[in-house]
Protein backbone atom coordinates (compact mmCIF):
# COMPACT_ATOMS: atom_id res chain seq x y z
CA UNK A 1 0.00 0.00 0.00
CA UNK A 2 2.78 2.45 0.98
CA UNK A 3 4.75 1.67 -2.18
CA UNK A 4 1.72 2.25 -4.40
CA UNK A 5 1.02 5.57 -2.69
CA UNK A 6 4.67 6.65 -2.95
CA UNK A 7 4.88 5.76 -6.63
CA UNK A 8 1.56 7.45 -7.43
CA UNK A 9 2.76 10.66 -5.77
CA UNK A 10 6.04 10.65 -7.69
CA UNK A 11 4.65 9.92 -11.15
CA UNK A 12 2.79 12.69 -12.97
CA UNK A 13 -0.58 12.02 -14.55
CA UNK A 14 -0.26 10.71 -18.10
CA UNK A 15 -2.08 13.57 -19.89
CA UNK A 16 0.12 16.19 -18.21
CA UNK A 17 3.23 14.50 -19.60
CA UNK A 18 1.92 15.14 -23.12
CA UNK A 19 1.81 18.94 -22.67
CA UNK A 20 4.69 20.76 -24.30
CA UNK A 21 6.16 23.85 -22.66
CA UNK A 22 8.95 26.35 -23.12
CA UNK A 23 12.09 25.37 -21.20
CA UNK A 24 14.36 28.24 -22.23
CA UNK A 25 15.25 30.84 -24.81
CA UNK A 26 18.14 32.82 -26.17
CA UNK A 27 17.92 35.71 -25.37
CA UNK A 28 16.42 34.74 -22.04
CA UNK A 29 13.04 36.07 -20.99
CA UNK A 30 13.56 39.49 -19.40
CA UNK A 31 17.14 39.84 -20.71
CA UNK A 32 18.67 43.19 -21.64
CA UNK A 33 21.04 42.79 -24.58
CA UNK A 34 23.33 45.42 -26.10
CA UNK A 35 24.24 43.51 -29.27
CA UNK A 36 21.39 42.19 -31.38
CA UNK A 37 21.56 38.40 -31.79
CA UNK A 38 21.58 36.95 -35.30
CA UNK A 39 18.73 34.64 -34.31
CA UNK A 40 16.31 33.99 -31.49
CA UNK A 41 16.11 30.43 -30.18
CA UNK A 42 13.24 28.85 -28.27
CA UNK A 43 13.69 25.49 -26.51
CA UNK A 44 10.69 23.32 -25.66
CA UNK A 45 10.12 20.25 -23.51
CA UNK A 46 9.43 18.00 -26.49
CA UNK A 47 9.61 17.97 -30.29
CA UNK A 48 7.90 20.88 -32.05
CA UNK A 49 5.74 20.26 -35.12
CA UNK A 50 6.29 22.97 -37.76
CA UNK A 51 2.78 22.38 -39.14
CA UNK A 52 1.10 23.39 -35.87
CA UNK A 53 3.56 26.02 -34.63
CA UNK A 54 3.38 29.78 -35.11
CA UNK A 55 6.23 32.09 -34.03
CA UNK A 56 6.02 35.90 -34.19
CA UNK A 57 8.66 38.49 -33.36
CA UNK A 58 7.73 42.15 -32.97
CA UNK A 59 9.76 45.11 -31.82
CA UNK A 60 8.97 48.62 -30.65
CA UNK A 61 5.82 50.09 -32.24
CA UNK A 62 4.75 46.51 -33.19
CA UNK A 63 7.22 46.42 -36.08
CA UNK A 64 7.82 42.81 -37.29
CA UNK A 65 11.38 41.70 -36.47
CA UNK A 66 11.57 38.14 -37.82
CA UNK A 67 14.19 38.04 -40.57
CA UNK A 68 12.89 34.86 -42.23
CA UNK A 69 10.86 31.73 -41.54
CA UNK A 70 11.65 29.78 -38.36
CA UNK A 71 13.92 26.72 -38.50
CA UNK A 72 12.79 23.64 -36.53
CA UNK A 73 15.24 21.08 -35.15
CA UNK A 74 13.72 18.63 -32.67
CA UNK A 75 12.58 20.58 -29.62
CA UNK A 76 14.28 23.82 -30.75
CA UNK A 77 13.07 26.62 -32.98
CA UNK A 78 15.40 29.30 -34.36
CA UNK A 79 14.09 32.51 -35.92
CA UNK A 80 16.46 34.82 -37.80
CA UNK A 81 16.30 38.22 -36.05
CA UNK A 82 15.94 41.50 -37.95
CA UNK A 83 16.54 44.15 -35.27
CA UNK A 84 15.09 47.64 -35.45
CA UNK A 85 15.36 50.41 -32.94
CA UNK A 86 16.22 49.91 -29.27
CA UNK A 87 13.36 48.81 -27.06
CA UNK A 88 11.19 45.88 -26.05
CA UNK A 89 10.98 42.86 -28.38
CA UNK A 90 8.28 40.22 -27.91
CA UNK A 91 8.62 36.68 -29.27
CA UNK A 92 5.20 35.03 -29.33
CA UNK A 93 4.72 31.30 -29.77
CA UNK A 94 1.70 29.07 -30.27
CA UNK A 95 1.90 25.32 -30.80
CA UNK A 96 -0.03 22.13 -30.23
CA UNK A 97 1.09 19.53 -27.71
CA UNK A 98 1.11 15.88 -28.69
CA UNK A 99 -2.23 15.51 -26.84
CA UNK A 100 -3.74 18.27 -29.01
CA UNK A 101 -3.91 20.99 -26.34
CA UNK A 102 -2.72 24.42 -27.50
CA UNK A 103 0.26 25.97 -25.76
CA UNK A 104 1.05 29.64 -26.15
CA UNK A 105 3.18 32.25 -24.50
CA UNK A 106 5.81 34.86 -25.09
CA UNK A 107 9.40 35.74 -24.35
CA UNK A 108 10.29 39.42 -23.84
CA UNK A 109 13.74 40.95 -24.06
CA UNK A 110 15.05 44.49 -24.39
CA UNK A 111 17.51 45.55 -27.05
CA UNK A 112 19.45 48.45 -25.53
CA UNK A 113 21.02 49.63 -28.81
CA UNK A 114 19.20 49.74 -32.11
CA UNK A 115 19.77 50.29 -35.78
CA UNK A 116 20.04 53.84 -37.17
CA UNK A 117 16.71 55.64 -37.58
CA UNK A 118 17.16 56.04 -41.36
CA UNK A 119 19.04 53.06 -42.84
CA UNK A 120 19.05 54.78 -46.28
CA UNK A 121 21.23 57.66 -45.02
CA UNK A 122 24.89 57.39 -46.05
CA UNK A 123 27.39 56.55 -43.37
CA UNK A 124 31.13 57.25 -43.48
CA UNK A 125 32.16 53.61 -43.16
CA UNK A 126 29.40 51.12 -43.92
CA UNK A 127 29.88 47.80 -42.24
CA UNK A 128 28.84 44.63 -44.03
CA UNK A 129 25.66 43.05 -42.76
CA UNK A 130 26.06 39.93 -40.69
CA UNK A 131 25.15 36.89 -42.75
CA UNK A 132 21.83 35.45 -41.76
CA UNK A 133 21.65 31.71 -41.21
CA UNK A 134 20.49 29.66 -44.16
CA UNK A 135 17.93 26.93 -43.87
CA UNK A 136 20.70 24.32 -43.78
CA UNK A 137 22.60 25.98 -40.93
CA UNK A 138 22.78 24.01 -37.72
CA UNK A 139 21.53 25.61 -34.52
CA UNK A 140 24.13 26.76 -31.99
CA UNK A 141 24.51 24.86 -28.76
CA UNK A 142 22.42 26.07 -25.83
CA UNK A 143 25.43 27.77 -24.23
CA UNK A 144 26.78 29.49 -27.36
CA UNK A 145 25.42 32.96 -26.64
CA UNK A 146 25.68 34.86 -23.41
CA UNK A 147 22.82 37.05 -22.24
CA UNK A 148 21.70 38.37 -18.93
CA UNK A 149 18.72 36.67 -17.35
CA UNK A 150 17.75 33.63 -15.34
CA UNK A 151 19.22 30.32 -16.39
CA UNK A 152 16.59 27.77 -17.35
CA UNK A 153 17.63 24.11 -17.43
CA UNK A 154 17.00 22.39 -20.71
CA UNK A 155 14.65 19.42 -20.65
CA UNK A 156 16.52 17.58 -23.38
CA UNK A 157 20.09 16.43 -23.26
CA UNK A 158 22.50 17.70 -25.92
CA UNK A 159 21.68 14.74 -28.15
CA UNK A 160 17.92 15.38 -27.96
CA UNK A 161 17.18 12.56 -25.51
CA UNK A 162 14.44 13.59 -23.04
CA UNK A 163 15.41 13.86 -19.39
CA UNK A 164 12.04 12.85 -17.94
CA UNK A 165 12.64 9.05 -18.12
CA UNK A 166 15.65 9.48 -15.84
CA UNK A 167 13.52 11.47 -13.41
CA UNK A 168 10.90 8.69 -13.37
CA UNK A 169 13.58 6.05 -12.68
CA UNK A 170 15.03 8.19 -9.86
CA UNK A 171 11.52 8.56 -8.40
CA UNK A 172 10.97 4.81 -8.50
CA UNK A 173 14.31 4.19 -6.76
CA UNK A 174 13.39 6.66 -4.00
CA UNK A 175 9.93 5.06 -3.64
CA UNK A 176 11.51 1.60 -3.43
CA UNK A 177 13.96 2.72 -0.75
CA UNK A 178 11.11 4.30 1.22
CA UNK A 179 9.08 1.10 0.99
CA UNK A 180 12.05 -0.99 2.13
CA UNK A 181 12.53 1.29 5.15
CA UNK A 182 8.84 1.05 6.04
CA UNK A 183 8.91 -2.73 5.70
CA UNK A 184 12.03 -2.91 7.87
CA UNK A 185 10.38 -0.80 10.58
CA UNK A 186 7.24 -2.94 10.45
CA UNK A 187 9.25 -6.17 10.98
CA UNK A 188 11.05 -4.67 14.00
CA UNK A 189 7.79 -3.69 15.73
Amino acid sequence: MGVALGVSLLLPATPAAAHNSLTGSDPADGARVAAAPARIELRFLSRVDPATTKITVVGPDNVPAAGAAPRFVGSRVAVPFKPGKAGLYIVGYQLSSSDGHPVKGEVRFTLTTGTPADPASPSPSPSPAAPSPSVGTALPSAGAATTAGPAVPAADSDDGTPVWPWLVVAGLVVAGLGAALLRRRATRS
